[in-house]
């Protein structure tokens, strides 16, 4: 018998033991006792990251929505699935229950069916936070097509990039959608992008805003009509465990995007065991992560994992900020969340708040805080435990990639003590390794390196679409035989990892490697500073100096800028050492970050070795116009 749910630190040793000694009989259990197969596997794991090629139980015959949806129906039907919390707090909330999913996703299928979408066929999904979007994913896993999911805040450049590296025949879109105070014209964008897609040949457009939109003859069609017409049954298609199930682009530091591509079987087992542990789910749980089904965060811990537990999962189209920025916490008592998971970027935004939007809600049903997406700083992993979660609901760190497809080091709440700043432990099954320059394992406590992985989990990706040269280059030519995640990492006395930011954010100053993070948690916490970002840039006798790129709270508004550079190198100095202060401190109301909130440091570095030519593809950033205005302030 598997541990499905560990429940304590001892047991979380014995079963990672097996785990590590035993993979394939560890998750062979687990895949045999908690999920429905139409063929079980003829072997669990082969592999070989040399190739790299990597296949979890092969010839296994399954559908992830059987999984996901039909198993649960007689026990749980009437179940709520998917809550939607729309952007506009005023507009009535939806409750999807498990018998209502079935329903709408197998309509859906038979409408991409009747639209000639077949297996294998890449369908791109370009809509907002709205239940067409969930559904939609599903409908595709149910006939077997492998969908594309675009984050519907991507311009139309950035979307017809990703629809012809796939080339997807298929677009499911919607007129428009709503952002805080704001509505966008999805529809145009995606007229915009389809100019330079000729592969597309249809587009599904759901109705969201009611804009008046151009429908373009014999390619767009409006979804909700075919709905209205299509069978609540469909037989859902029968896949490979290795067939892929969707590609989810991420950004190349580098060139064009890497759509990364995520098999059925293995995700699924491990995207359901991982939701399961790391958010310690019991089963009237309310459970809200409040990223984008954009991202993988979404797919993994919106979608996939949730549904495979017959979990309630929220799904929210709106903004932190909008109408106020209570709404988090307003959502969180209204719909009594007992599991939420968000990221660091919303955490020190609503900590720069007012406290009182936090104390106005009841958060005492919050049993779990979940973070994800980048380490979270000193400060707002107090403000959080403190003000959030009372001191009293553990926070998960969490540390994974869209390329791992599931966490990989994190605590597992009641089970391992936390540790600010600290994803602490490898996940059951994960062996991660800190490597050297030399490309040797660095072993023992209290050291830092690279972060490889050196045995395969089952959600690893696969390859890049089109590209597995790439995909070998990118994660498995770096270090000999091991995945390489680009991460550096820095494990304690008892051995718990930190990750300190990715590799090419570590900076080496007279001859010293620093890694950004703890020089920016440092800056952090003097009182008048709100975020900050690190850079290296070319320095005659050292090699290279550090630049940093400071956003003041409202209180360091009109105080002495060179006072507060000297306290900020005090700080640094204090924390991480005088090797680490700062040669030049630029103040700024905004850093260029991605959608999903990552710090766009190869832009900043580009301006901080004046370089500012080449700064590539600024229009997906999250906001754009920031980058004018460093540049024009740039020291």
């Amino acid at each position: 018998m598997s541990n499905y749910h560990i429940k304590h630190l001892e047991e979380y040793y014995q079963v990672y033991r097996k785990s590590v000694r035993e993979p394939e009989n560890f998750w062979a259990e687990v895949a045999e006792e908690h999920f429905i197969w139409r063929k079980k596997w003829n072997n669990v794991l082969s592999w070989d990251f040399r190739k790299p090629e990597i296949k979890w139980f092969e010839g296994a015959k399954l559908n992830i929505t059987e999984n996901c949806i039909d198993r649960h129906l007689r026990t749980k039907g009437d179940k709520t699935a998917i809550i939607f919390e729309p952007n506009n707090p005023d507009e009535v909330a939806q409750y999807i229950t498990y018998n209502d999913l079935y329903d709408r996703v197998c309509k859906m299928a038979n409408v991409l069916k009747e639209q000639g979408v077949k297996k294998g066929d890449r369908v791109c999904i370009y809509l907002p936070m709205i239940p067409e979007l969930a559904v939609s994913l599903l409908a595709c896993a149910r006939i077997g097509a492998i969908h594309s999911v675009v984050f519907a805040g991507f311009s139309s450049k950035a979307l017809a990039t990703r629809i012809n590296d796939s080339e997807c025949k298929f677009v499911i879109a919607s007129d428009g959608s709503y952002r805080g105070s704001k509505s966008i014209d999805l529809k145009g964008i995606v007229d915009e992008a389809l100019e330079q897609c000729p592969c597309v040949q249809t587009v599904l457009v759901v109705k969201r805003v009611h804009s008046e939109v151009t429908m373009k003859a014999g390619r767009d069609i409006w979804l909700q009509p075919l709905l209205d017409n299509a069978s609540g049954d469909c037989v859902p298609e029968i896949m490979d465990a290795e067939d892929p199930l969707f590609i989810l682009y991420t950004s190349g530091s580098t060139g064009k995007p890497k759509g990364m591509v995520h098999t059925t079987a293995g995700y699924m087992v491990y995207t359901a065991y991982t939701f399961k542990n790391v958010f310690q789910y019991k089963d009237d749980d309310v459970y809200w992560c409040t990223a984008d089904i954009g991202w993988i965060t979404g797919h993994s811990y919106i979608v996939y994992g949730p549904l495979a537990n017959g979990a309630t999962t929220v799904m929210f189209e709106g903004v932190p900020h909008y109408p106020d920025f209570g709404r988090f916490w307003q959502i969180v008592d209204k719909h009594k969340i007992n599991q939420f998971y968000t990221a660091p970027t919303a955490i020190r935004a609503l900590a720069k708040q007012n406290i009182s939007f936090a104390e106005a809600q009841d958060l005492s049903s919050l049993r779990v805080l979940g973070s994800v997406g980048e380490p979270i700083n000193e400060e707002a992993w107090h403000w959080y435990n403190d003000i959030i979660g009372k001191k009293k609901s553990p926070i998960v760190d969490t540390w994974w990639q869209t390329e791992t497809g599931g966490i990989m080091i994190t605590p597992i709440p009641f089970v391992t003590p936390t540790k600010p700043t600290y994803a602490t432990l490898p996940f059951i099954g994960i062996q991660p390794a800190l490597m050297d320059e030399n490309g040797e394992e660095i072993k023992g406590n209290q050291v830092d390196g690279r972060l490889c992985i050196k045995f395969p989990w089952p959600s690893i990706a696969r390859t890049i679409w089109g590209d597995h040269q790439r995909y070998k280059d990118t994660y498995f030519s770096a270090f000999d035989n091991k995945y390489f995640t680009g991460d550096g990492a820095l494990r304690d006395e008892v051995g718990y990892y930190r990750i300190t930011g990715r590799v090419d954010d570590v900076i080496i100053v007279s001859g010293h490697n620093l890694g950004t993070a703890p020089i920016e948690d440092a800056i952090n916490e003097h009182p008048a500073v709100a975020e900050s970002a690190i850079v290296g840039f070319p320095h005659d006798i050292k090699g290279n100096a550090l630049y940093g790129y400071v956003i003041l709270k409202e209180t360091g508004e009109g105080r002495d800028h060179n006072n507060l550079r000297n306290e900020i190198n005090q700080i640094i100095t204090e924390h991480v050492g005088p090797i680490a202060k700062l040669d030049k401190i630029q103040f700024t109301s905004g850093l260029p970050k991605t959608r999903s909130g990552k710090i766009m440091r190869r832009i900043l570095r580009k301006i901080a070795c004046k370089d500012i030519n080449n700064l590539g593809d600024t229009s997906t950033l999250l906001n754009p116009e920031v980058v004018q205005e460093i540049i024009d302030n740039a020291l």
